[in-house]
């Protein structure tokens, strides 16, 4: 009798655990239900009424232009012909045209691109690095970001004063500048570049609908294409607003990382120690000092920060024009001041927390493979119970900015080399689709321990592809011919050269140690190491001689009107009229509307 009732009550007790797992499977699915059907109803409302609103904007439009006899429509100063069909139509009303005076509160008109720059320098792909950097070594990657910060202030400068000065931004000088070839190899490695920094926006988001609702990691990977095209779709009814809720709520989580640096109390000593004196210890430091460089200075920034900046009509005078590029500096730098402060918070927090002597074991366990998912425990001092969530929605809303423009410098990068122009949500999707496929891999072969470290990876990837887009960069902003009066100086030439000169070396000495400690301490037999030898240094080859072919590539001596300063050229750019297409503003990326389907679409 006692065994007939020892086995009733253990099999009943495994009944109830099946039963609460069944019950708790079956509200993960039903979460998931609720997420897609509110997403999808969501964009089909907007989608539905999208076009009425557009049709009376377009009402609105003919209306002006019958009143006013200056264009209405804008479109790049790239290619003109007949195809080339406008980028993003809007009217004058919505332009933003900086005054013709020297005035210190011209710097607002000027305040924007910088800032929607800067939500790249606070990613998710960021606070992952910044955590495992804080956790396995402390303060001392600090310098990485100071160097790093310091590298993109110039780098991104730079990339704005190009599209000041030439009216175009830099995808389009490599269609002009380099043959059919190089500028197609040149847009996949750009493409590359994006689909790698999308990558960490995606896996993000998983971890965020994860801390949110529960819901699986590789579920949430398949639902983030979703709650983009959401985002996206509500632009239409005002994307200043919107970008201003995200940026709100990712520097409320910066607030918090900031309150929590009150109570893990890091040493000042030990702080300053790691912000100005270099250190790579350890095995992995190189490889994570890499992540944190491609985590910060993204290729895709250079050609949107180019691109940006021509959504303000400056004056077109040797005064106007260095006033432009002068608050464009200031704007970028307090921009990235800001991110800068961020990142150390978040470094020092993770390296305080983790290397304390009071740490539970749970919490030792976490540090131990730190990541987003576990990462909310850093911020229990301050919010308490309530860190998960918070942290949860930060993260979400970090990861949707991030993609947004990412989506843009997508339209960018493609209308620049190609002359070809998609709408938004195609552009958002093929980028997403590319995406979610190893993050989908990953996620369910390794979970989120290894979702995360594909972050570092995709990380590692902008870093090894940053010189495809700063040589061209650098060599553009150094030619007279290009920058007239406003090239860049000896002295600013030099450093940039310097700091591209380091970041190659870096990768670089990253791939050839890593790959030989790869072939050394792998089970593969000899005849094995010897082809995967011969491959790896084959390719390492190919990415030293395509940096060499962009170095020593002969710029053309064609100069753009823009960029001409002298008496003549100005009365010259004065006779082509209102109606020339120098004299045409760019229409206001922070105001971008989702274009409507014509023939020329794809």
């Amino acid at each position: 009798m006692r065994d007939a009732s020892s086995l009733y009550k253990y099999v009943g007790t495994k009944g109830k655990c099946k039963l609460a797992q069944f019950r708790g499977e079956r509200v993960v699915w039903c979460r998931v239900f609720v997420f897609v059907f509110v997403s999808v109803s969501v964009f089909c409302i907007v989608s539905y009424f999208s076009p009425l609103k557009n049709k009376l904007e377009k009402e609105n439009m003919a209306v002006t232009a019958s009143g006013s006899a200056q264009p209405q429509f804008i479109s790049s100063t790239g290619n003109r012909n007949l195809s080339n069909a406008p980028l993003i139509q809007n009217s004058d009303t919505n332009q933003i045209v900086v005054p013709d005076r020297r005035s210190w509160k011209n710097l607002f008109a000027y305040m924007g691109p910088g800032f929607l720059v800067s939500i790249a320098y606070i990613d998710p792909g960021n606070f992952e690095t910044d955590l495992q950097s804080g956790a396995q070594y402390k303060y001392e990657l600090l310098w990485i970001i100071l160097v790093a910060s310091c590298a993109a202030l110039v780098i991104q400068t730079m990339a704005a004063n190009l599209g000041v000065v030439t009216g175009k931004h830099l995808a389009e000088h490599c269609r002009t500048e380099y043959p059919r070839v190089p500028n197609f190899i040149l847009w996949i490695i750009a493409e590359i570049a994006i689909v790698a920094c999308d990558i960490p926006e995606v896996i993000g988001t998983a971890f965020a609908l994860n801390m949110l609702f529960n819901i699986p990691v590789w579920i949430g990977v398949l639902l983030t294409g979703l709650s983009t095209l959401i985002l996206l779709a509500l632009q239409q009814y005002g994307v200043r607003k919107l970008e201003f809720l995200i940026a709100f709520l990712v520097f409320t989580i910066a607030a918090c990382f900031m309150a929590e640096l009150g109570y893990a109390k890091p040493d000042a000593k030990e702080v300053l120690k790691g912000l100005f004196v270099p250190e790579l210890k350890g095995s992995g430091a190189t490889g994570l000092a890499i992540s944190l460089l491609g985590a910060m200075v993204m290729p895709h920034n250079l050609f949107l920060h180019s691109a940006l900046v021509l959504s303000r009509k400056i004056p077109r005078s040797v005064r106007g024009i260095r006033e432009a590029c002068r608050f464009y500096m200031i704007e970028s730098a307090f921009a990235l001041m800001v991110a800068f402060l961020i990142n150390v918070s978040v470094i020092s927090v993770s390296g305080a927390v983790c290397n304390s002597p009071n740490l539970n074991t749970e919490d030792q366990l976490s540090c131990q493979d730190l990541d987003l998912n576990k990462a909310s425990f850093l911020l229990r001092n301050v919010l308490g119970k309530w860190s998960s969530k918070l942290f949860g929605i930060a993260l979400l809303a970090s990861g949707q900015s991030s993609t947004i423009t990412g989506t843009y410098a997508g339209q960018y990068v493609m209308q620049g080399f190609l002359d070809l122009r998609l709408q938004p949500w195609i552009r958002n999707m093929l980028t997403r689709c590319l995406a979610i496929v190893p993050s989908l891999i990953v996620a369910v072969i390794g979970g989120s321990a290894g979702a995360g470290k594909l972050i570092i990876i995709a990380s590692m990837i902008l870093s090894f592809e940053l010189p495809f887009a700063l040589v061209p960069l650098l060599k553009f902003t150094s030619s007279k011919s290009k920058m007239g009066a406003h090239v860049n100086s000896i002295m600013i030439s030099a450093v940039t050269w310097i700091i591209g000169t380091l970041i190659m070396a870096i990768n670089i000495y990253y791939l050839i140690t890593g790959f030989i400690k790869l072939l050394l301490h792998s089970h593969v037999k000899i005849v094995g190491k010897v082809f995967l030898g011969i491959l790896g240094f084959s390719g390492m080859a190919v990415y030293l001689a395509g940096i060499t072919y962009l170095v020593l590539f002969k710029n053309k001596e064609a100069t753009h009107l823009l960029a001409l300063t002298a008496p003549e050229n100005q009365q010259m750019a004065n006779e082509q009229g209102t109606g020339s297409i120098y004299c045409l503003p760019r229409e206001d990326i922070v105001s971008m509307q989702l274009p409507q389907s014509s023939p020329t679409d794809l």
